[in-house]
């Protein structure tokens, strides 16, 4: 960049139209318009003179399904309507943290990728808390439940836990891919965790 040029006075990477390529280009006059602006603009390259039309995207609102567990509930997230939105992106949304999984267009058909204006639906997973199912079991009698905690709490077999006052032995750790007897794993690496209850233990 040549040194006559004030860095303030300079918009990089703007479309010339006689280039028909991104130049840089020293900005001639600023006026506000709305919540834009226009600025008249000279290309550093060829030297032509253009208005340069800056304007914030307009919102638009997606159909969101928001998922933590079992419980599932829509909403509306507010976007930028030229926004691309991609799977496995993350967002706040009040005051919590979610992934998207899957993205439709206007015909239904999931896409991995697409701008926010042409999406139909979307869904989203909380991933800033974990719901772990687990199966409990004493004697021959097995109860199903969940447990919340954060994604990166470590769960180890043979350990003990508590849930609602009871203290419970971590048999088995199921990730999706086997079960396994001994190790640990971390919570967003579980799909059950297997306890029993535990016999002869002292505790402190």
């Amino acid at each position: 960049m040549s040194s006559q040029y004030d860095e303030d006075d300079v918009l990089d990477a703007a479309n010339c139209p006689i280039c028909l390529e991104l130049t840089e280009h020293e900005i001639l006059k600023r006026t506000k318009k709305g919540k834009g602006e226009d600025i008249l603009t000279k290309c550093i390259d060829c030297n032509d003179i253009h208005l340069i039309e800056l304007r914030p995207p307009l919102p638009v609102f997606v159909n969101t399904t928001f998922s933590e567990g079992k419980i599932s509930k829509p909403g509306l997230l507010e976007v930028d309507s030229d926004e691309i939105i991609s799977i496995g992106e993350i967002f706040e949304f009040e005051g919590a943290d979610w992934e998207i999984t899957r993205i439709d267009n206007n015909i239904s058909r999931p896409m991995k990728k697409l701008i926010a204006s042409e999406i139909y639906a979307m869904w989203a997973i909380r991933t800033d808390k974990k719901i772990i199912k687990i199966t409990m079991t004493e004697d021959d009698i097995s109860t199903a439940s969940t447990i919340e905690c954060a994604p990166e709490k470590m769960f180890s077999c043979g350990t003990i836990m508590e849930i609602e006052g009871r203290r419970w032995k971590i048999r088995a750790i199921h990730t999706g891919k086997g079960r396994t007897l001994r190790g640990r794993r971390e919570a967003s690496e579980i799909k059950r965790i297997y306890l029993h209850s535990p016999n002869n233990i002292i505790f402190d």
